[in-house]
């Protein structure tokens, strides 16, 4: 399998499906929100890009949850070995695509990945603590390398969920010497630009989804009843968008916040990957426009 990763707005997309015309391949997305159906121009689904020459390129794990759940790594890992599997058994080439560290390790690495259960005991213990006390707890547990699981009181909860049932099951999780999945033979691509070019296709882009309806997309999502904080559990376009909507923000301060926030993010997408090759994975960077030989 060839794995086509790099920030937000590198051009992964169009490398990948460009890679998938050539080689007769399908696309699996390792993009954590675009498993949503109606959340399209701010998870930057383009599905338009998918259509190469007027060959339309398979793509899979896009549309396949409804917003307002909760979709989690563990599924994500079943969901994409079934994808996986199905590509291989056409004949075809798995091209696996995004910009999500944690799915695209989980995916190829063969990593034990325990479905952490709801548990509505604790859950309602937890509501009773402030959101500062929820935060301390979970510093107590944790490293906060991943400040989304702040963003709200519903990722707080879920990360204190997750870091309860890590520590009351680790005895159990040593013993377990493989995972349900095996590792996948994967040859990194990585996609790359200047810092510089990153922060103006950031911009430009961010731009271009406010005018072409993403306000009008998350206005859309609650008046289906899907509740504001769910969104905001989303983080970035529909955190932000959301606290506008609600008249947390003005649309001066969402507009900058949400740029803002969408830089930091893809600097923690660049220091995830440098993560990966210092654990031992080589990803080969290209620019978006180079050919890849395969």
């Amino acid at each position: 399998m060839i794995c086509v990763l790099g920030p937000t707005a590198s051009g992964k997309t169009r490398f990948a499906v460009r890679l998938a015309y050539e080689a007769g391949g399908e696309i699996i997305s390792a993009d954590s929100r675009q498993i949503y159906r109606g959340m399209d121009i701010g998870t930057g689904k383009d599905l338009s890009d998918y259509l190469y020459q007027g060959v339309q390129i398979p793509y899979h794990l896009i549309d396949i949850a409804e917003p307002g759940t909760k979709y989690n790594i563990f599924e994500y890992q079943r969901d994409f070995h079934r994808a996986y599997e199905e590509i291989r058994g056409r004949g075809k080439l798995p091209v696996l695509c995004g910009g999500s560290g944690l799915y695209i390790e989980a995916a190829t690495r063969g990593y034990s990945m325990p479905e952490v259960p709801p548990n509505p005991e604790l859950r309602a213990q937890l509501e009773s603590k402030s959101t500062i006390e929820l935060i301390t707890m979970l510093a107590s547990m944790k490293k906060l390398h991943n400040k989304t699981d702040t963003d709200s009181r519903k990722r707080l909860i879920r990360a204190l969920e997750i870091a309860f049932f890590e520590n009351n099951h680790n005895s159990k999780r040593a013993q377990v010497k493989e995972s349900l999945y095996p590792p996948v033979n994967t040859r990194y691509i990585g996609i790359s630009v200047s810092r510089e070019e990153r922060i103006a296709r950031i911009d430009k882009r961010l731009k271009e989804r406010l005018k072409e309806g993403m306000v009008e997309e998350v206005e859309a999502l609650l008046k289906r009843g899907i509740a504001a904080e769910d969104l905001i559990y989303y983080g970035l376009e529909y955190k932000f968008v959301t606290l506008y909507i609600i008249g947390k923000l003005s649309y001066e301060q969402m507009e900058n916040q949400l740029a803002t926030a969408i830089h930091q993010f893809a600097k923690r997408q660049m220091t995830w990957f440098r993560g990966m090759e210092r654990r031992g994975i080589k990803i080969e960077w290209m620019s978006p426009g180079s050919t890849l030989t395969l």
